[in-house]
């Protein structure tokens, strides 16, 4: 399995040898919902937070006493059935979201993704993304020409979450460059994960050889650990 190389310019620059057990990966639906679903919960911070009736203010006093009054009986006006009293079962900040992901299904629901989208034309392989100075306008004018390229003509038009640029070293001069894109990211390969590129419409790799070998990498990472 190969694919074809292009350079900054959209030209084609070469050929890639794919490895099966990365981009030939059968789809599973069931284990990337696992993965994704766990890596955002992770990722979650607690926020929302509401007070029980030991952390409201208000007396502790009995409102009236037991019996005699004709009223139900309470024993305080911090009771979550009060109006001023606390919360019963409110969402609490110190909830732990945490799920435990194994190395080797967070590293196959990764190549799952990349095969996913490599078959349905979603990934491009790019030589080099660097620029000289950081100039957004030379940024511009890589997306234009890649977009000409068949199959990706949506990479400098798609408003929202164009492509996730993915490099085993992004430039200084690259960043910068494109960091004014509000529908483009760029992402180190040793950091990709199927939460990010799920995201995206396309994936950018650069590297050509470099950058396969460095996904390839993660597998035997994880068979290790």
């Amino acid at each position: 399995m190969d694919a074809k190389v292009y350079n900054i310019q959209g030209k084609e620059a070469g050929k890639v040898q794919l490895p099966e057990g990365v981009f030939g990966m059968k789809w599973n639906a069931d284990l990337v919902h696992q993965v994704v679903t766990a890596m955002q919960a992770n990722a979650r911070t607690p926020i929302a937070h509401t007070k029980d009736r030991s952390e409201v203010s208000g007396t502790g006093k009995k409102p009236w006493k037991q019996k005699g009054t004709g009223n139900a009986r309470h024993g305080s006006r911090r009771s979550p059935i009060w109006r001023t009293g606390g919360v019963a079962h409110g969402p609490r900040n110190e909830k732990s979201y945490t799920q435990k992901i194994n190395k080797k299904m967070r590293t196959k629901a990764l190549y799952t993704v990349l095969s996913k989208k490599l078959s349905d034309g979603e990934v491009l392989f790019v030589d080099s993304f660097a620029f000289d100075a950081p100039k957004a306008k030379d940024a511009k004018q890589a997306f234009e020409s890649l977009a000409k390229i068949k199959g990706f003509e949506q990479l400098a038009s798609k408003r929202k979450n164009a492509a996730l640029i993915a490099s085993t070293g992004a430039t200084e001069n690259t960043v910068k460059s494109v960091r004014n894109f509000g529908n483009v990211t760029i992402e180190e390969v040793r950091n990709l994960n199927p939460v990010e590129i799920t995201r995206y419409k396309y994936l950018v790799l650069v590297g050509g050889e470099d950058a396969v070998k460095a996904l390839e990498a993660r597998g035997g990472a994880a068979e290790t650990k």
